[in-house]
Protein backbone atom coordinates (compact mmCIF):
# COMPACT_ATOMS: atom_id res chain seq x y z
CA UNK A 1 0.00 0.00 0.00
CA UNK A 2 1.48 3.52 -0.74
CA UNK A 3 1.71 6.20 1.79
CA UNK A 4 -0.41 9.13 1.50
CA UNK A 5 1.13 12.47 2.70
CA UNK A 6 -1.81 14.41 4.68
CA UNK A 7 -0.31 17.65 4.14
CA UNK A 8 -1.21 19.57 1.15
CA UNK A 9 1.59 21.33 -1.37
CA UNK A 10 4.16 23.41 0.18
CA UNK A 11 2.98 27.04 -0.11
CA UNK A 12 4.16 30.00 -1.67
CA UNK A 13 6.00 31.71 0.66
CA UNK A 14 6.76 35.20 1.14
CA UNK A 15 9.79 36.36 -0.05
CA UNK A 16 12.13 38.49 2.88
CA UNK A 17 14.89 40.76 2.46
CA UNK A 18 18.01 39.33 2.63
CA UNK A 19 21.23 41.65 2.77
CA UNK A 20 23.27 41.08 -1.17
CA UNK A 21 24.93 37.80 -1.49
CA UNK A 22 28.35 37.66 -2.40
CA UNK A 23 29.35 36.20 -4.90
CA UNK A 24 28.75 32.37 -5.13
CA UNK A 25 31.73 30.31 -5.19
CA UNK A 26 31.71 28.20 -8.33
CA UNK A 27 32.93 24.19 -7.27
CA UNK A 28 36.87 23.89 -8.75
CA UNK A 29 36.63 21.63 -12.28
CA UNK A 30 38.90 19.43 -10.97
CA UNK A 31 37.55 18.32 -8.05
CA UNK A 32 36.13 14.26 -8.24
CA UNK A 33 32.45 14.75 -9.64
CA UNK A 34 30.92 13.09 -6.95
CA UNK A 35 32.08 14.30 -3.97
CA UNK A 36 29.82 14.05 -0.72
CA UNK A 37 28.78 17.16 1.49
CA UNK A 38 27.91 20.60 1.09
CA UNK A 39 29.60 23.26 -1.03
CA UNK A 40 30.17 25.25 2.63
CA UNK A 41 31.82 22.10 3.82
CA UNK A 42 34.15 22.01 0.99
CA UNK A 43 34.94 25.19 1.20
CA UNK A 44 35.77 24.98 4.57
CA UNK A 45 37.89 22.14 4.35
CA UNK A 46 39.58 23.53 1.51
CA UNK A 47 40.55 26.64 3.75
CA UNK A 48 42.01 24.96 6.60
CA UNK A 49 43.07 22.25 4.84
CA UNK A 50 41.49 19.18 6.07
CA UNK A 51 40.00 17.43 2.59
CA UNK A 52 42.14 14.62 2.97
CA UNK A 53 40.91 14.03 6.39
CA UNK A 54 37.24 14.61 5.01
CA UNK A 55 37.63 12.51 1.91
CA UNK A 56 38.70 9.36 4.28
CA UNK A 57 35.34 9.94 6.45
CA UNK A 58 33.10 10.39 3.81
CA UNK A 59 34.61 7.27 2.44
CA UNK A 60 34.68 4.96 5.84
CA UNK A 61 31.85 6.25 7.70
CA UNK A 62 29.23 8.37 5.29
CA UNK A 63 26.35 5.89 3.69
CA UNK A 64 23.24 6.33 2.03
CA UNK A 65 21.31 3.69 3.94
CA UNK A 66 21.29 2.35 7.35
CA UNK A 67 23.80 -0.42 8.36
CA UNK A 68 22.55 -3.76 10.07
CA UNK A 69 24.77 -2.24 13.50
CA UNK A 70 22.69 1.43 12.66
CA UNK A 71 19.48 -0.90 12.60
CA UNK A 72 20.28 -2.20 16.06
CA UNK A 73 21.34 0.92 17.62
CA UNK A 74 18.54 2.62 16.94
CA UNK A 75 15.80 0.09 18.44
CA UNK A 76 17.83 0.33 21.57
CA UNK A 77 17.51 4.44 21.74
CA UNK A 78 14.92 6.23 23.39
CA UNK A 79 15.26 9.55 22.45
CA UNK A 80 16.12 11.42 19.50
CA UNK A 81 17.23 15.06 18.17
CA UNK A 82 15.43 16.35 15.58
CA UNK A 83 16.79 19.29 13.29
CA UNK A 84 14.45 20.65 10.79
CA UNK A 85 14.45 23.92 8.58
CA UNK A 86 11.24 26.08 7.10
CA UNK A 87 11.12 27.00 3.29
CA UNK A 88 13.75 30.04 4.39
CA UNK A 89 16.38 28.27 5.90
CA UNK A 90 15.18 29.19 9.30
CA UNK A 91 15.91 26.36 11.71
CA UNK A 92 14.46 24.59 14.95
CA UNK A 93 15.67 21.75 16.91
CA UNK A 94 13.61 19.36 19.46
CA UNK A 95 13.39 16.31 21.31
CA UNK A 96 11.86 13.14 20.57
CA UNK A 97 11.27 10.40 23.35
CA UNK A 98 9.80 6.93 23.74
CA UNK A 99 10.59 3.51 24.99
CA UNK A 100 13.37 1.66 23.18
CA UNK A 101 12.48 1.05 19.59
CA UNK A 102 10.03 3.95 19.55
CA UNK A 103 12.08 5.07 16.03
CA UNK A 104 11.14 2.21 13.86
CA UNK A 105 13.28 1.33 11.13
CA UNK A 106 11.34 0.35 8.28
CA UNK A 107 13.99 -0.78 5.48
CA UNK A 108 17.29 -0.13 4.79
CA UNK A 109 16.37 2.87 3.46
CA UNK A 110 13.74 4.06 5.54
CA UNK A 111 12.81 4.82 8.93
CA UNK A 112 9.79 6.31 10.94
CA UNK A 113 9.12 7.70 14.80
CA UNK A 114 5.92 9.10 16.08
CA UNK A 115 4.60 12.25 16.64
CA UNK A 116 1.90 12.61 20.21
CA UNK A 117 -0.31 15.40 21.05
CA UNK A 118 2.12 18.25 22.04
CA UNK A 119 1.93 22.36 22.82
CA UNK A 120 -0.10 22.74 19.29
CA UNK A 121 2.51 24.74 17.81
CA UNK A 122 4.02 22.21 15.43
CA UNK A 123 7.39 24.08 14.96
CA UNK A 124 8.75 20.42 13.22
CA UNK A 125 6.11 19.47 11.38
CA UNK A 126 5.28 23.13 9.76
CA UNK A 127 9.27 23.07 8.99
CA UNK A 128 9.04 19.64 7.21
CA UNK A 129 5.50 20.93 5.52
CA UNK A 130 7.74 23.65 3.84
CA UNK A 131 11.00 21.86 3.72
CA UNK A 132 11.14 17.98 3.79
CA UNK A 133 14.76 18.00 4.93
CA UNK A 134 15.21 16.79 8.25
CA UNK A 135 18.90 15.90 10.32
CA UNK A 136 18.06 13.15 13.11
CA UNK A 137 21.03 12.63 15.65
CA UNK A 138 20.44 9.38 18.21
CA UNK A 139 23.45 9.47 20.83
CA UNK A 140 23.55 6.45 23.11
CA UNK A 141 24.94 8.35 26.60
CA UNK A 142 24.94 4.93 28.61
CA UNK A 143 26.71 1.89 27.03
CA UNK A 144 28.81 2.74 23.85
CA UNK A 145 29.03 6.57 24.19
CA UNK A 146 28.27 6.52 20.17
CA UNK A 147 25.76 8.67 17.83
CA UNK A 148 24.39 8.22 15.18
CA UNK A 149 23.50 10.83 12.18
CA UNK A 150 20.89 10.52 9.97
CA UNK A 151 19.74 12.81 7.55
CA UNK A 152 17.13 12.60 4.75
CA UNK A 153 13.66 13.78 3.44
CA UNK A 154 10.79 13.82 5.59
CA UNK A 155 6.89 13.27 5.13
CA UNK A 156 4.13 13.60 7.64
CA UNK A 157 1.89 10.30 7.33
CA UNK A 158 -1.38 10.26 9.46
CA UNK A 159 -1.21 6.97 12.24
CA UNK A 160 -3.83 5.14 10.89
CA UNK A 161 -2.56 5.30 7.28
CA UNK A 162 0.59 4.60 8.82
CA UNK A 163 -0.60 1.18 10.45
CA UNK A 164 -2.12 0.04 7.37
CA UNK A 165 0.33 0.59 5.28
CA UNK A 166 3.41 -0.72 7.48
CA UNK A 167 1.97 -3.74 10.11
CA UNK A 168 5.01 -5.11 10.52
CA UNK A 169 6.45 -1.64 12.51
CA UNK A 170 3.44 -1.47 14.77
CA UNK A 171 1.98 1.12 15.99
CA UNK A 172 1.20 0.40 19.30
CA UNK A 173 0.29 3.10 22.17
CA UNK A 174 3.40 4.27 24.16
CA UNK A 175 2.75 5.06 27.91
CA UNK A 176 -0.78 5.47 27.48
CA UNK A 177 -0.33 7.39 24.22
CA UNK A 178 -0.82 6.90 20.94
CA UNK A 179 0.69 8.73 18.06
CA UNK A 180 -1.18 11.49 15.95
CA UNK A 181 1.04 11.02 13.37
CA UNK A 182 4.11 9.33 12.11
CA UNK A 183 7.13 11.06 10.32
CA UNK A 184 8.60 8.36 8.03
CA UNK A 185 12.10 9.60 6.65
CA UNK A 186 13.91 8.67 3.27
CA UNK A 187 17.16 7.83 4.63
CA UNK A 188 19.69 9.85 2.26
CA UNK A 189 22.91 10.00 4.80
CA UNK A 190 23.62 7.81 7.88
CA UNK A 191 26.83 8.29 9.55
CA UNK A 192 28.65 7.91 12.95
CA UNK A 193 29.14 10.51 16.00
CA UNK A 194 32.59 9.70 17.72
CA UNK A 195 32.66 9.42 21.27
CA UNK A 196 35.60 11.34 21.78
CA UNK A 197 32.98 14.18 23.70
CA UNK A 198 30.04 12.48 24.47
CA UNK A 199 29.78 12.39 28.00
CA UNK A 200 28.98 9.28 30.33
CA UNK A 201 25.31 8.93 31.87
CA UNK A 202 23.98 6.53 34.41
CA UNK A 203 20.29 5.47 34.16
CA UNK A 204 17.98 5.77 36.78
CA UNK A 205 14.06 4.71 37.75
CA UNK A 206 12.23 7.54 37.87
CA UNK A 207 8.60 8.80 37.15
CA UNK A 208 7.81 10.22 34.08
CA UNK A 209 4.75 12.42 33.23
CA UNK A 210 3.72 10.66 29.91
CA UNK A 211 0.92 12.87 27.99
CA UNK A 212 0.21 14.99 31.05
CA UNK A 213 -1.40 18.34 30.34
CA UNK A 214 -0.58 19.45 33.81
CA UNK A 215 1.30 22.51 33.40
CA UNK A 216 3.14 21.99 36.89
CA UNK A 217 3.68 17.98 35.81
CA UNK A 218 4.85 19.20 32.44
CA UNK A 219 7.69 22.07 32.97
CA UNK A 220 4.86 25.06 33.47
CA UNK A 221 6.59 28.34 33.20
CA UNK A 222 9.87 26.53 33.81
CA UNK A 223 12.28 29.57 32.35
CA UNK A 224 9.95 32.51 33.72
CA UNK A 225 8.52 33.46 30.89
CA UNK A 226 5.43 34.20 31.16
CA UNK A 227 4.27 37.49 31.83
CA UNK A 228 7.51 38.93 30.50
CA UNK A 229 7.86 41.27 27.07
CA UNK A 230 7.82 39.06 24.10
CA UNK A 231 10.13 41.42 22.31
CA UNK A 232 13.43 43.77 23.67
CA UNK A 233 15.43 46.01 22.30
CA UNK A 234 18.51 44.80 21.15
CA UNK A 235 22.08 45.65 21.64
CA UNK A 236 24.14 46.32 18.51
CA UNK A 237 25.66 43.33 17.12
CA UNK A 238 29.40 42.77 17.64
CA UNK A 239 31.35 42.45 14.71
CA UNK A 240 33.17 39.27 13.96
CA UNK A 241 35.55 38.45 10.93
CA UNK A 242 33.72 35.84 8.86
CA UNK A 243 34.40 33.38 6.82
CA UNK A 244 33.24 32.98 3.39
CA UNK A 245 30.04 33.37 2.88
CA UNK A 246 27.95 31.74 -0.02
CA UNK A 247 24.51 33.01 0.29
CA UNK A 248 21.50 31.72 0.67
CA UNK A 249 20.73 28.36 -1.38
CA UNK A 250 24.66 27.72 -2.74
CA UNK A 251 24.64 24.74 -0.61
CA UNK A 252 21.53 23.37 -2.33
CA UNK A 253 22.82 24.10 -5.67
CA UNK A 254 26.53 23.08 -5.52
CA UNK A 255 25.79 19.76 -3.61
CA UNK A 256 26.53 16.80 -5.57
CA UNK A 257 25.75 13.58 -3.84
CA UNK A 258 25.32 10.24 -5.81
CA UNK A 259 21.91 8.92 -6.36
CA UNK A 260 22.95 5.52 -7.07
CA UNK A 261 20.17 3.68 -5.83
Amino acid sequence: MVVVPLRTPAPVLPRRERPARLPEIVPDPVDPPHRPGSAGEHVLQDQVGSVARADRFYGDQLRDRLLPRMVEFIARMEMAFVATADGHGECDSSLRAGPPGFVRVLDEFTLAYPEYRGNGVYASLGNLVENPHVGILMVDFTESLIGLHVNGRARIVDDEVFRASFPAAGGEESGGRRAERWVVVEVEEAYIHCRKHIPRMERVTQRREWGTDDPARKGGDFFGAKGTPQRAPRPARRRFPSTTHLGGGASRALRRRPHSR
